[in-house]
């Protein structure tokens, strides 16, 4: 499509008619290629937008060709092209549209093909199979463009089903998986089985493994899953992953950021800070060019584009912290710090110490307002036992795992917590979710407990 001049917006099916609407608004493409289920919403969209656009099967054609192709809005340098817009997961308000390069693909995949280590890629057919959606910058741009890179072959699933998950990798004879989020807690849970270890898998690359089940998984499935860092925006500029020899292992470590990208960890200032001490990943390429390998822009937002790039630096908006010996270990997103009484609560911390709790399926903590200490810690809990006396229990196990101020003062049992299509806590969806069940008072309130010890 690049070398005609053609940019693709890949859509999250998934999406309803208001994001579809606020996503062909604000993208205004020249031409819809859906299947046909999905052509009335997309016709009232078009509709909302106010735009001449055809809207086509994967069988037909366009009635005519439009004046206003892309082909007319792409720069003259080919590797600069507008290859893709990439829009992000809204976790925040509405979601960006990043413009992605052919340089940006050019040097994902490359990026892939030479990373070595545990994540070495030959050229004798690699097969990789993902679960992960082509409209998100993992599977299309370092999946789909690594295995272009080495001749390999990429097998891409509907989603992650996990009782049928290792039959489709043997079917695949996938050499690579690609994961995020609960995919290893949630394989873990399924019974073992002497076929565990029967694959021909090398390496797992993806990103969220719980810490507690790191080494576990790879002792029982027999390959070791890299932990990586990076983002739409960044795309191979800026990438840390943990594929060396002597990686670290059950301590969400991302590795040591390689001399083709420079980083500093800064505080709320911009003043760097001490080592071991958590603050914000700002990053840059080591390249001649500061951008080289990142997104281009946010599409018809110049004032955020400018403002992620101040002072020369990509503000990540991610908090991390480092060791002595240069590793760099992920805390948390910066928007999901709860303030309560003076002190910064990271959620995914709370999260990641219930999960150590043997009844506790799955975890997510968000903020909700409190009058007197201006946040609160409010927990969505998966258990099979949802009374207050279970959350009670919960509560004061938690008060000996950390400290009493990052204790629960809410706790709210679900049935499901609500994720992204790439299993990442949908965070907007939560603090919204909580305060409705606040006002219903259909929580459970666990301020009372919440006490400083003395030991």
């Amino acid at each position: 499509f690049n070398k005609l001049g053609i940019s693709v917006v890949p859509i999250n099916p998934d999406l309803r008619l208001m994001e579809i609407e606020y996503l062909v608004e604000h993208s205004e493409p020249s031409l819809i290629i859906s299947i046909e289920a999905r052509h009335l919403e997309l016709k009232k969209a078009v509709a909302k937008a106010k735009l001449d656009i055809d809207i086509i099967g994967p069988n037909s054609a366009p009635n005519s060709p439009r004046p206003n192709s892309i082909v007319a809005k792409i720069v003259s340098k080919e590797k600069l092209r507008e290859a893709a817009l990439l829009y992000t997961s809204g976790t925040t308000g509405k979601p960006k549209g990043c413009v992605l390069s052919n340089n940006y693909f050019l040097n994902a995949g490359e990026w892939y093909a030479n990373i070595g280590g545990f994540a070495k890629l030959s050229l004798d057919g690699e097969r990789m199979i993902t679960p992960l959606p082509l409209f998100h910058m993992n599977a299309i741009a370092y999946s789909f463009m690594a295995m272009i890179a080495v001749g390999g072959c990429l097998t891409v699933l509907d989603r992650f089903h996990p009782t049928t998950w290792w039959a489709d990798v043997r079917e695949a004879k996938a050499t690579i998986i690609h994961y995020l989020g609960i995919m290893p807690s949630l394989l873990m849970a399924t019974a073992n089985k002497d076929s565990d270890a029967k694959h021909d898998v090398r390496f797992g690359f993806g990103a969220g493994v719980d810490p507690k089940l790191h080494s576990k998984f790879e002792e029982r499935f027999g390959f070791p899953l890299i932990e990586a860092w990076a983002m739409t925006e960044t795309g191979a500029g800026a990438v840390i992953a943990d594929n060396g020899w002597n990686r670290t292992t059950g301590r969400s470590c991302l590795g040591i950021p390689s001399k083709k990208m420079e980083c500093k960890i800064v505080d709320e200032f911009g003043n760097c800070v001490p080592c071991g001490q958590p603050g914000e990943l700002l990053v840059r390429s080591a390249k001649k060019h500061p951008k080289s390998g990142f997104f281009s822009y946010y599409y018809k937002d110049p004032e955020a584009t400018a403002e992620s790039w101040r002072g020369g630096w990509f503000h990540t908006g991610d908090l991390v912290r480092k060791n002595n010996a240069g590793e760099i270990f992920f805390v948390d997103r910066k928007k999901n710090i709860i303030r309560r009484s003076g002190e910064n609560i990271a959620a995914i911390e709370v999260e990641s110490i219930l999960m150590k709790h043997s009844e506790i399926k799955a975890a997510a903590v968000t903020a909700v307002n409190d009058e007197l200490r201006g946040d609160e810690v409010f927990a969505f809990l998966m258990t099979h036992d949802q009374t207050q006396e279970k959350a009670f229990e919960i509560i004061s196990w938690c008060l000996s795992q950390m400290a009493y101020y990052k204790v629960p003062g809410y706790v709210a049992f679900v049935e499901k917590i609500p994720l992204t299509s790439t299993q990442k806590i949908q965070r907007s969806e939560l603090k919204e979710l909580a305060k409705k069940l606040l006002l219903e008072n259909s929580v459970i309130n666990t301020i009372h407990l919440k006490k400083r010890t003395l030991a």
